[in-house]
């Protein structure tokens, strides 16, 4: 087994002031982001806390009914993940407690009631959504020392000190700083050998109050319509948990990563990688990913380029299928995580660059070829088939293509009155569908379709200003899309 040691420093905060109490009971896990015990740092954390104190480790992972978006395709994504946490941590003999809310405020006081007797709680720190705000609350109600931990990409949240504006400014930024950070990698499964005392059951007070779900319902033998979420937006037609982006993984370094930089635009291809929504849940970890791809490329540090240049080619040292997933794994994801650990508004329009804002306002007025309410593009009722198409692939399989993403957000800007509704209305309908939504990689899509992280372009045109123009005929012009428009046209459509 490797030396089981704490989170790297720059990437534990203490959330309150409370002093942790080693003789406590057990160490309690919060796991609410990082939904997975494979490269986890935060689990990595609690254990090496556990260890130090010799106690038991206790792992608490729920899920309320009352966030924003609750359907039954997140619930079953991160149910899925569930039944995966209990049979590794069964295994590794560690306490785990899957708590799934049966009504809006149920779940109140358990996470309080379980940190009494704890030495401390860590859990983990996600820059987006409600989960900071969640965490911060947490900090102010509980007794015990509570540490968050990020383990959300390759370089912690705090190498940076602000938000950076450009992706090639950024890049160059990570190609300084990625030598110093892969050095401290987390451990590959931090419940390898674990030797800590095994947790006493939980109290009654707890599990007659607070009883975790039940092993038919992670399984999905059991359904979710006695809960009270989005029944409309139904599970999505791949299985989440971490056995299933492990396999996804593979499935891509098998089978597309050799298309990726020909294909990977192209939606008659399955040349893009389908990750996202395992990385936004946690199932999958980018130390994982980047592990994976650079032992398939017999890669060691020694091949990094020797300047930070900021070039998209050339520095890793791998092939170039490699190098252009590693820009959208490392660069593009991470640029997302950068803006939210040191703003609070990548979701809303005031988070839009100054310029974009300004051209965007100042061609408010200019007429719309057409005006589409929020209920017609959500059911894909608009004129143009390559949107449609895209929309359908939202809402029926809970994911949007790479490269139709970009074109599905421009086109909102003509078919709404202004454009900061149109920004509302495609974060609303990525949150709704998309399993990868309400995550800082979706707002950094959405926020490119307006101008985040690009520059002025001309000619200044109606609507869109000096913000970058494209259309749907340009993109059918540039991409294989014939099978995905048969796919997800009707027949209507599909010329």
């Amino acid at each position: 087994m490797a030396r089981l040691t704490p989170a790297p420093p720059d990437r534990v905060r203490a959330v309150n002031e409370a002093p942790p109490r080693p003789d406590g009971a057990f160490v309690l896990y919060w796991m609410i982001a990082a939904r997975r015990t494979r490269s986890s740092f935060a689990l990595q954390h609690a254990a090496a806390r556990a260890a130090e104190w010799g106690r038991p480790l206790v792992v608490l992972e729920p899920l309320r009914v009352a966030y924003p978006w609750a359907s039954d395709r997140l619930h079953r994504f991160v149910l899925d993940g569930m039944a995966d946490q209990a049979a590794a941590f069964e295994a590794a003999g560690v306490a785990y407690h899957p708590y799934l809310e049966p009504r809006p405020g149920d779940g109140q006081g358990l996470l309080q009631t379980m940190a009494r007797d704890a030495c401390c709680v860590v859990t983990d720190d996600f820059p987006a959504f409600f989960l900071p705000r969640m965490v911060a609350a947490a900090g102010r109600q509980l007794t015990t020392r509570l540490e968050a931990v990020d383990g959300n990409g390759l370089l912690p949240l705090t190498a940076t000190d602000r938000a950076w504006g450009t992706a090639f400014a950024f890049r160059r930024f990570v190609q300084r700083e990625i030598r110093r950070v892969l050095a401290d990698p987390p451990l590959p499964d931090p419940l390898a050998g674990l030797a800590l005392p095994r947790a006493p059951k939980l109290p009654p007070a707890v599990t007659r109050r607070w009883p975790a779900a039940p092993a038919a319902l992670l399984a999905g033998r059991d359904g979710l319509a006695a809960f009270p979420i989005d029944h409309q937006v139904g599970p999505a037609p791949f299985r989440g948990g971490q056995e299933a982006a492990r396999a996804a993984l593979d499935r891509f370094l098998d089978r597309r990563l050799g298309q990726y930089l020909a294909h990977r635009d192209d939606p008659d291809h399955e040349a893009t990688s389908g990750l996202s929504p395992y990385l936004h849940f946690g199932h999958l970890s980018a130390h994982e990913v980047f592990d994976a791809l650079m032992a398939r490329e017999r890669w060691s540090p020694a091949r990094l380029g020797s300047r930070a240049t900021g070039a998209r080619e050339g520095f890793w040292g791998v092939g170039p299928d490699a190098e252009a997933f590693l820009d959208q794994l490392v660069t593009w994801r991470e640029l997302g995580l950068n803006f939210c650990a040191h703003r609070d508004d990548a979701d809303r329009w005031e988070g839009l660059p100054d310029w974009a804002r300004a051209t965007l306002e100042a061609h408010a007025r200019d007429r719309r070829p057409a005006l589409y309410t929020f209920e017609r593009l959500e059911r894909a009722e608009t004129d143009d088939p390559v949107w449609n198409a895209a929309q359908r692939q939202l809402v029926t399989e809970g994911r949007l293509h790479n490269r139709l993403r970009m074109v599905w957000g421009k086109r909102v800007l003509a078919w709404t009155r202004h454009p900061q509704q149109a920004f509302e209305w495609l974060v609303a309908l990525n949150d709704r569908w998309a399993v990868d939504g309400r995550d800082p990689n979706s707002y950094s899509g959405i926020g490119w379709c307006f101008g985040r992280y690009d520059r002025p372009w001309g000619p200044e045109r109606p609507i869109y200003g000096k913000v970058r123009y494209m259309t749907s005929d340009s993109a059918r012009r540039k991409h294989a899309m014939s099978a995905y428009l048969a796919r997800f046209g009707p027949a209507s459509e599909r010329s």
